[in-house]
């Protein structure tokens, strides 16, 4: 897939993507407009768990460079989403404890598709995005994963909050990675874990930061208090894969 296949114009070329089940991330439908197909279209689409979206005519006008959009924009995702089941099966197969990654709201696609690399390369058996308020399987993601998005699953739920419950339930440890917690290499990752990664500009969010076990954070010792979210996920990542490993740091 290239970019310009990332986005499909118009009601009879959504229509067949659908019919022909390729996977498609979201749509965008003119503003206030349910005319001719397109209230079918936007049905299917909520039948089969595709975001649908309203804009402004004009941003459609530009998405497709003023081509005839007929009020639908539609982005294919660069890659088919998995389950959650699928992520522990993964798991199961290699007889490894579960390493989930949870992206809570990153919205830059450069950051997740870092990040997928970089599970992916550490050994993660999957990442958790949300369906709305993130950055979600498109060309960009993609091309930033340098290929990371055919191997490493990525489920897309309804409900972060309460997929972390189901992952307690399932014996995992959650991990969040924001200010004022632990130290991130005090502690212990070899078991079932989750790692949370907050969004770029506000971080955790308060309900997701209440539900991990743990907060863990990076020392800070410049003027900006921060990393960049995809940085911040691989020192951990690769924290769990040194733990896994058997690795010994310097001087144990």
């Amino acid at each position: 897939m290239n970019e310009k296949d990332d986005i499909i114009i118009g009601r009879n070329a959504v229509l067949e993507a659908l019919k022909s089940g390729r996977t498609i991330d979201s749509v965008l439908l003119s503003k206030g407009d349910r005319s001719g197909s397109l209230g079918k279209i936007a049905g299917e689409c909520k039948e089969r768990g595709i975001v649908v979206k309203e804009a402004d005519s004009r941003k459609l006008d530009f998405l497709c460079g003023h081509s005839n959009h007929q009020g639908i924009v539609a982005f294919a995702a660069v890659h088919e989403y998995s389950s959650t089941e699928d992520i522990f099966d993964l798991a199961a197969s290699r007889h490894e404890p579960a390493f989930i990654v949870i992206c809570d709201e990153l919205e830059d696609p450069h950051n997740l598709g870092a990040i997928l690399r970089t599970a992916e390369a550490a050994g993660a058996h999957g990442v958790i995005v949300p369906k709305r308020r993130s950055a979600s399987l498109s060309y960009a993601v993609g091309k930033a994963s340098a290929g990371a998005v055919e191997y490493i699953p990525v489920a897309r739920v309804s409900n972060i909050s309460a997929t972390i419950d189901e992952l307690k339930k399932k014996g995992l440890w959650v991990f969040g990675a924001d200010l004022g917690g632990e130290p991130w290499c005090g502690q212990d990752y070899t078991g079932p874990i989750a790692l949370v990664i907050g969004s770029e500009g506000r971080g955790l969010g308060r309900l997701i930061k209440e539900k991990c076990d743990y907060i863990v954070s990076l020392p800070m010792k410049g003027k900006i208090n921060s990393l960049n979210a995809s940085v911040a996920a691989g020192i951990l990542m690769f924290e769990t894969a040194r733990q896994r490993s058997g690795l010994c740091a310097f001087g144990k």
